[in-house]
């Protein structure tokens, strides 16, 4: 079963009168007289979710647990949107987003369904588009339109409303012949389908504008990655790290080090406690904990870090859970999820953003010749990016919690990462192909002081490759990166500046 693709005329009927409901069910390709019942197939839908009172955030998530509770499968999700109100504009801004998935529920009964979640919720009746604090609405069911006294679907408003198409639009891939072709072309309001229903009602360029943002949930704001690029510093707690390892052997040493990140204007810090560096020994959670917590407690104390983003470096599920306990805010892991099967389901549960890198096998292993072979490295990179974005959203984490990574030095040759640095908009159209939502998430590249810049620069010393750096940083951020990850925060600080303003005078 799959809605999404191109359908064939198909006749249905009532198996008898008894079964027939009141709505009528219209098959998209048969004639506006037949009607059907849904039994226990399988149907995919797209439900809408909106809330404006109370933490917004929290009831979109206590919601979409009690969907799944309540047999709806989710299996996408679109990006998080904060929006000025339609119709009644003097109440609180709304969080939007949208979702698919899979139910045997019919039409009525998921009706009956988001409506007892709203109410157990604690949603009540109020003036009509009003505040409220959760909003389920039916997008689409299957490949059916429905038309009763109480429920009409597709819903009848798609199209006029910015903060509902622009998360349904997530939910799409742009290649036809992807799974994403979707029903809801034919029942569009324009003949080019919904991309072109989009397009007309302003597209992309209504997003950083007229009162609605894409936003991360990160620490206790929403953020808004478009408005200028942040500059993440590396704190490596290791002694064996490529460039910087042994550098800060005790507490004190590692707490002067946040001190000169932040007072060098650092956005978020990412503690690692691990070597990733190519050959590195992996160490055991255990021993990874008694690195971290120690530095990430004291940090936690200071009165400089109020305001900044901390966050841990790790592949184990039971690290990013403890340090998160301890107060990070997000959780990097450079496999992906693949050197620990419990990372998804930990991080999901964590309700922390997650960034999902690209790497072939593991730091021992990455740069063995059969994790070198790619035939067109930023297609295949998408590819393989985008299937551990996937595994982590059935797992739970929503899009909007996610932050891709293309790995630039894990498992790449010196020219698979330039094609990377240069191929940043390859990879975000590869993965729209699939998945628009995932495409416009925030991406990282973490190029600092890599064996690759001292190849081309014939620097062998890792601290000698900071003007590479920068010149690398600033090739990916006029690509297309939102977040840079470096062991010297000023010099990339002042690249990333001039080149949120040259982006802002193209714009």
């Amino acid at each position: 079963m799959n809605l999404l693709k191109s359908l064939a005329p198909i006749k249905f009927g009532c198996r008898s009168t008894a079964t027939c409901r009141a709505a009528c069910f219209s098959f998209f390709h048969s004639s506006a007289d037949a009607s059907v019942e849904v039994h226990s197939q399988e149907q995919e839908v797209v439900i809408a979710l909106g809330s404006n009172v109370g933490d917004r955030l929290q009831n979109f998530d206590e919601a979409l647990q009690a969907m799944k509770k309540s047999g709806v499968q989710i299996t996408r999700h679109a990006c998080l949107y904060e929006t000025e109100p339609a119709y009644v504009t003097d109440q609180p801004q709304f969080l939007n987003s949208a979702v698919r998935g899979i139910t045997k529920l019919g039409p009525h009964e998921l009706l009956g369904v988001l409506k007892k979640i709203e109410k157990d919720m604690g949603r009540t009746d109020g003036i009509r588009y009003g505040p409220r604090l959760i909003d389920l609405d039916i997008l689409f069911y299957g490949r059916f339109k429905v038309h009763s006294d109480i429920l009409t679907v597709p819903h009848e408003r798609i199209w006029e409303r910015p903060f509902v198409m622009a998360p349904l639009m997530d939910l799409l891939g742009t290649d036809i012949d992807s799974d994403t072709v979707p029903y809801g072309h034919s029942f569009a309001n324009h003949p080019g389908g919904l991309f072109e229903s989009w397009k007309n009602l302003g597209g992309e360029s209504l997003i950083g504008k007229d009162g609605m943002k894409r936003v991360l949930p990160i620490g206790n704001q929403l953020w808004d990655w478009s408005k200028r690029t942040s500059v993440m510093g590396i704190l490596n707690l290791t002694p064996d790290s490529f460039s910087d390892g042994g550098n800060y052997p005790s507490v004190e040493a590692a707490v002067s080090q946040v001190r000169l990140m932040v007072a060098e204007g650092v956005d978020i810090i990412d503690f690692g406690a691990q070597s990733t560096r190519p050959m590195a020994s992996r160490i055991s959670p255990e021993e990874e904990l008694d690195r971290l917590l120690p530095v990430l407690e004291a940090v936690r104390q200071m009165p400089e870090v109020e305001g900044k983003l901390l966050s841990v470096d790790t592949f184990y599920s039971q690290v990013a859970s403890e340090a998160v306990d301890k107060g990070a805010h997000m959780v990097n892991d450079v496999s992906g999820g693949q050197l620990d099967p419990g990372m998804h389901n930990v991080v999901a549960a964590l309700k922390v953003p997650y960034v999902a890198m690209h790497m072939r096998g593991d730091p021992s292993t990455m740069q063995n010749s059969g994790n070198l072979q790619y035939s067109d490295v930023c297609k295949e990179v998408a590819s393989e990016l985008y299937t551990r974005v996937r595994d982590a959203e059935l797992s739970g984490i929503p899009s909007w919690r996610i932050i891709i990574d293309p790995g630039i030095g894990f498992s790449k040759k010196t020219e698979h990462n330039l094609d990377i640095l240069t191929g940043l908009p390859t990879i975000r159209s590869e993965i729209a192909k699939i998945s628009l939502a995932v495409s416009h998430v925030p991406m990282l590249i973490g190029p600092s002081r890599k064996r690759f810049l001292g190849e081309i620069c014939a620097h062998s010393t890792a601290a000698d490759r900071d003007p590479a750096t920068v010149a690398s940083v600033t090739t990916g951020i006029l690509g297309g990166a939102n977040i840079v990850r470096v062991h010297n925060v000023k010099d990339n600080l002042d690249a990333a500046k001039l080149c949120d303003a040259i982006l802002l005078r193209r714009r």
